[in-house]
């Protein structure tokens, strides 16, 4: 990954989160308007995704906003060329942002402080795992504007937090905070706000020392498996083993047997010290 991707006049910075790292930060830049998005942004912004869910060198991305809000949604002083005919359907799926984070195979950490509003919520929702400041709020604005949800919101919302929270969150525009968000199950860690971009950075590192190959996969059937019934989901599970198992080696199992049977007494005495050693060590702070 290149050490820093300045897009749209800066306005969509890509750089990795320290030299050499295999996380990439992907900073909405434009604290001025409280990073509000306009057309450019939006289609930098899906570019950045798209880029690094094809770099190899990257294993995780943390998204962040830069100064006092996440993002405020998008720039309405530019609805008008936001809004109109943006081209055939495969421009408006490349050009997307939440699409290509939903398509981006790498975990995709948010990094939340400030106001996170429709927009920036849909974004937030994009996201595999987030982390928020004390002073996040997601809020929904659809209702308000009379502007219909186009990023998912008002689907995946209510299978996070529930159909009733869901409905009085969009249906009435109140603010989220961030205890709210950790109580309903939308957030996994509440940090101080000078705190949250560390954090962030903390999980997708934790997520990068793990098998980069099954770490996409297993994003992939977790996210695909939760928009199926539970027997449709397992099928999909069983369906992917299969997959991993030949993308491995045609004689995975084969080789694992005769590996094992070849292990002498003083071999698995080892491994069982090996792994009570571990079971004895202190949990994780994630």
């Amino acid at each position: 990954m290149a050490a820093a991707s300045p897009d749209s006049g800066d306005l969509i910075v890509v750089e990795p989160a320290r030299p050499g790292s295999p996380v990439a930060v992907v900073t909405i830049n434009r604290p001025a308007a409280l990073n509000a998005l306009t057309k450019p942004m939006l289609i930098s912004l899906a570019a950045a995704f798209r880029r690094l869910g094809a770099d190899d060198a990257v294993a995780a991305v943390v998204v962040v906003g830069r100064g006092r809000a996440f993002c405020a949604g998008v720039d309405l002083t530019a609805a008008a060329e936001l809004f109109q005919a943006q081209g055939d359907v495969k421009d408006i799926a490349i050009n997307d942002p939440v699409l290509q984070m939903e398509l981006c195979r790498k975990p995709i950490v948010g990094a939340i402080a400030g106001y996170a509003v429709t927009a920036g919520f849909e974004i937030a929702l994009a996201c595999d795992i987030l982390v928020a400041g004390r002073s996040a709020k997601f809020v929904d604005t659809h209702a308000k504007f009379g502007i219909f949800a186009y990023g998912g919101l008002s689907q995946k919302l209510s299978r996070i937090i529930g159909p009733n929270r869901a409905r009085e969150v969009s249906l009435t525009c109140m603010p989220v905070t961030a205890e709210m968000a950790e109580r309903w199950g939308l957030v996994n860690h509440i940090v101080d706000d000078n705190e949250v971009l560390s954090k962030a950075i903390e999980v997708a590192e934790a997520i990068a020392k793990n098998n980069r190959n099954f770490v996409a996969l297993y994003k992939s059937v977790i996210n695909d498996g939760f928009q199926l019934d539970l027997k449709h989901a397992r099928a999909l599970e069983k369906k992917k083993c299969t997959c991993l198992i030949s993308i491995y080696d045609s004689n995975f199992q084969e080789r694992g047997l005769k590996y094992y049977s070849g292990m002498t007494k003083d071999q698995f005495a080892s491994m069982q010290i090996f792994i009570q050693g571990r079971s004895s060590k202190p949990s994780s702070k994630l």
